[in-house]
């Protein structure tokens, strides 16, 4: 396409899905494109969510979910923005509504091998793959998968360069899941790797971080927790501040916190703050 910018032409797989016991939506990504993850997913709690790639028209993902609210069904908001698109036969673009219900399109000029799957609350779709093996396996792959939502979509990015993934090699990745009545710019996970010799290594790793820091403050357990996803020596320690002060055992915590004032006093701010915010039990006592 003359002009094109090449930094919007996303050459991936990616895959979108509705938690159905949760009602969380989200969508994963990852491709031999720099940054792809910043502009391929686009979420709106209880709206919907969706993935615009191949020689990627950002615009689809608003504009999507603005038709997904105003009432339009998948389907619906899809064919107006392909209809509307004189190089629709370029993109490859998946709807999903807040009710588990997709459309997809892969216009007939997109790389091949390319295609798209739409299942029960969840759609694959992929373009410049080493062969059409890569979105059934997805699918099956989600379909069999176990635990979060981010863990099943991440799984199923794993699935898809097992198959054979995009014949370039790989680069960057990323991850977005949000809350059913979550409010529009808030995110249950929102991560991303830019550029990496092995993003879905390092995304899961991420994802590991967010599960620890997730326990660390909302947990219990958070010392466990921490060492148990692989975080910080110093959040490793103030996890098992959290754990005593939480427990009661205020000498305890009084004697994990020394060591860090003798390091560095404005600890003892931290420490008030997070008291303040009823984050941090005996707060006073140990400051």
């Amino acid at each position: 396409m003359e002009g094109e910018d090449a930094r919007r032409i996303v050459l991936t797989y990616s895959i979108l899905a509705r938690d159905p016991e949760t009602g969380q939506l989200g969508g994963a990504v990852q491709s031999r494109a720099f940054n792809c993850g910043s502009g391929v997913l686009w979420a709106h709690p209880g709206v919907g969510v969706v993935a615009t790639q191949s020689y990627a028209e950002r615009s689809y993902g608003p504009l999507g979910l603005e038709l997904l609210q105003a009432g339009k069904t998948p389907e619906q908001a899809l064919a107006a923005l392909v209809t509307a698109d004189p190089d629709a036969s370029v993109r490859q673009v998946a709807i999903l509504a807040a009710d588990g219900s997709a459309a997809a399109h892969t216009g007939d000029d997109c790389i091949p091998d390319a295609g798209h799957h739409i299942g029960d609350g969840y759609s694959v779709q992929a373009n410049i793959m080493r062969d059409a093996s890569v979105w059934p396996a997805m699918a099956e792959a989600f379909e069999k998968g176990s635990g979060s939502l981010a863990r099943r979509l991440l799984g199923a990015l794993d699935t898809a360069e097992g198959a054979g993934g995009d014949w370039r090699g790989m680069q960057a990745a990323g991850l977005l899941v949000v809350a059913p009545d979550a409010k529009p710019w808030e995110s249950l996970v929102d991560l991303r790797v830019d550029d990496h010799p092995e993003p879905l290594r390092e995304l899961r790793r991420l994802l590991d971080l967010h599960d620890g820091y997730t326990a660390v403050f909302e947990g219990e357990e958070r010392g466990q927790a921490a060492r148990g996803f692989g975080m910080d020596d110093l959040d490793v320690r103030i996890a098992d501040l959290l754990d005593a002060a939480h427990a009661g055992e205020v000498p305890r915590a009084g004697a994990l916190l020394e060591p860090l004032l003798a390091e560095e006093p404005r600890w003892a701010d931290y420490i008030r703050a997070l008291g303040r915010r009823g984050l941090l039990p005996h707060a006073d006592e140990l400051v």
